[in-house]
């Protein structure tokens, strides 16, 4: 069996490295800041640290809300969705994630855009 990517990126303290890194850049950007303004940031710093961890075949099950449903009182738009996606990306790979698991992870994201931007 091989490792996960989880375990290979270096477990929890890896992902809230990362996680935290692509927020503070998402909260940088000034089309996105407005989606997050009014939210309680640790927690949904702990959700993501949850869904990167789960989808990184981590020893978690996230169990947040759906993606429909969670953002649908948000209109996002899919440049929106993509500049999150674009600091996803950036966080993971100027974190140590190497090729093959930033595009693993890159992956089960992309298959979230539909539902996050109401599609």
């Amino acid at each position: 069996m091989s490792e996960s990517i989880y375990r290979q990126i270096g477990g929890r303290e890896a992902v809230k490295r990362v996680v935290n890194d692509f927020y503070d850049r998402v909260l940088s950007d000034e089309q996105l800041v407005g989606f997050f303004e009014g939210l309680e940031m640790e927690e949904l710093r702990a959700h993501q640290v949850q869904f990167i961890s789960s989808v990184a075949d981590g020893p978690v099950e996230y169990t947040g809300d759906d993606m429909r449903e969670a953002h649908a009182h948000l209109d996002i738009r899919e440049d929106d969705f993509d500049a999150v996606a674009t600091y996803l990306e950036r966080a993971l790979r100027e974190n140590g994630v190497g090729d093959d698991d930033v595009e693993a992870i890159m992956t089960e994201v992309a298959a979230l855009k539909a539902p996050v931007i109401g599609r």
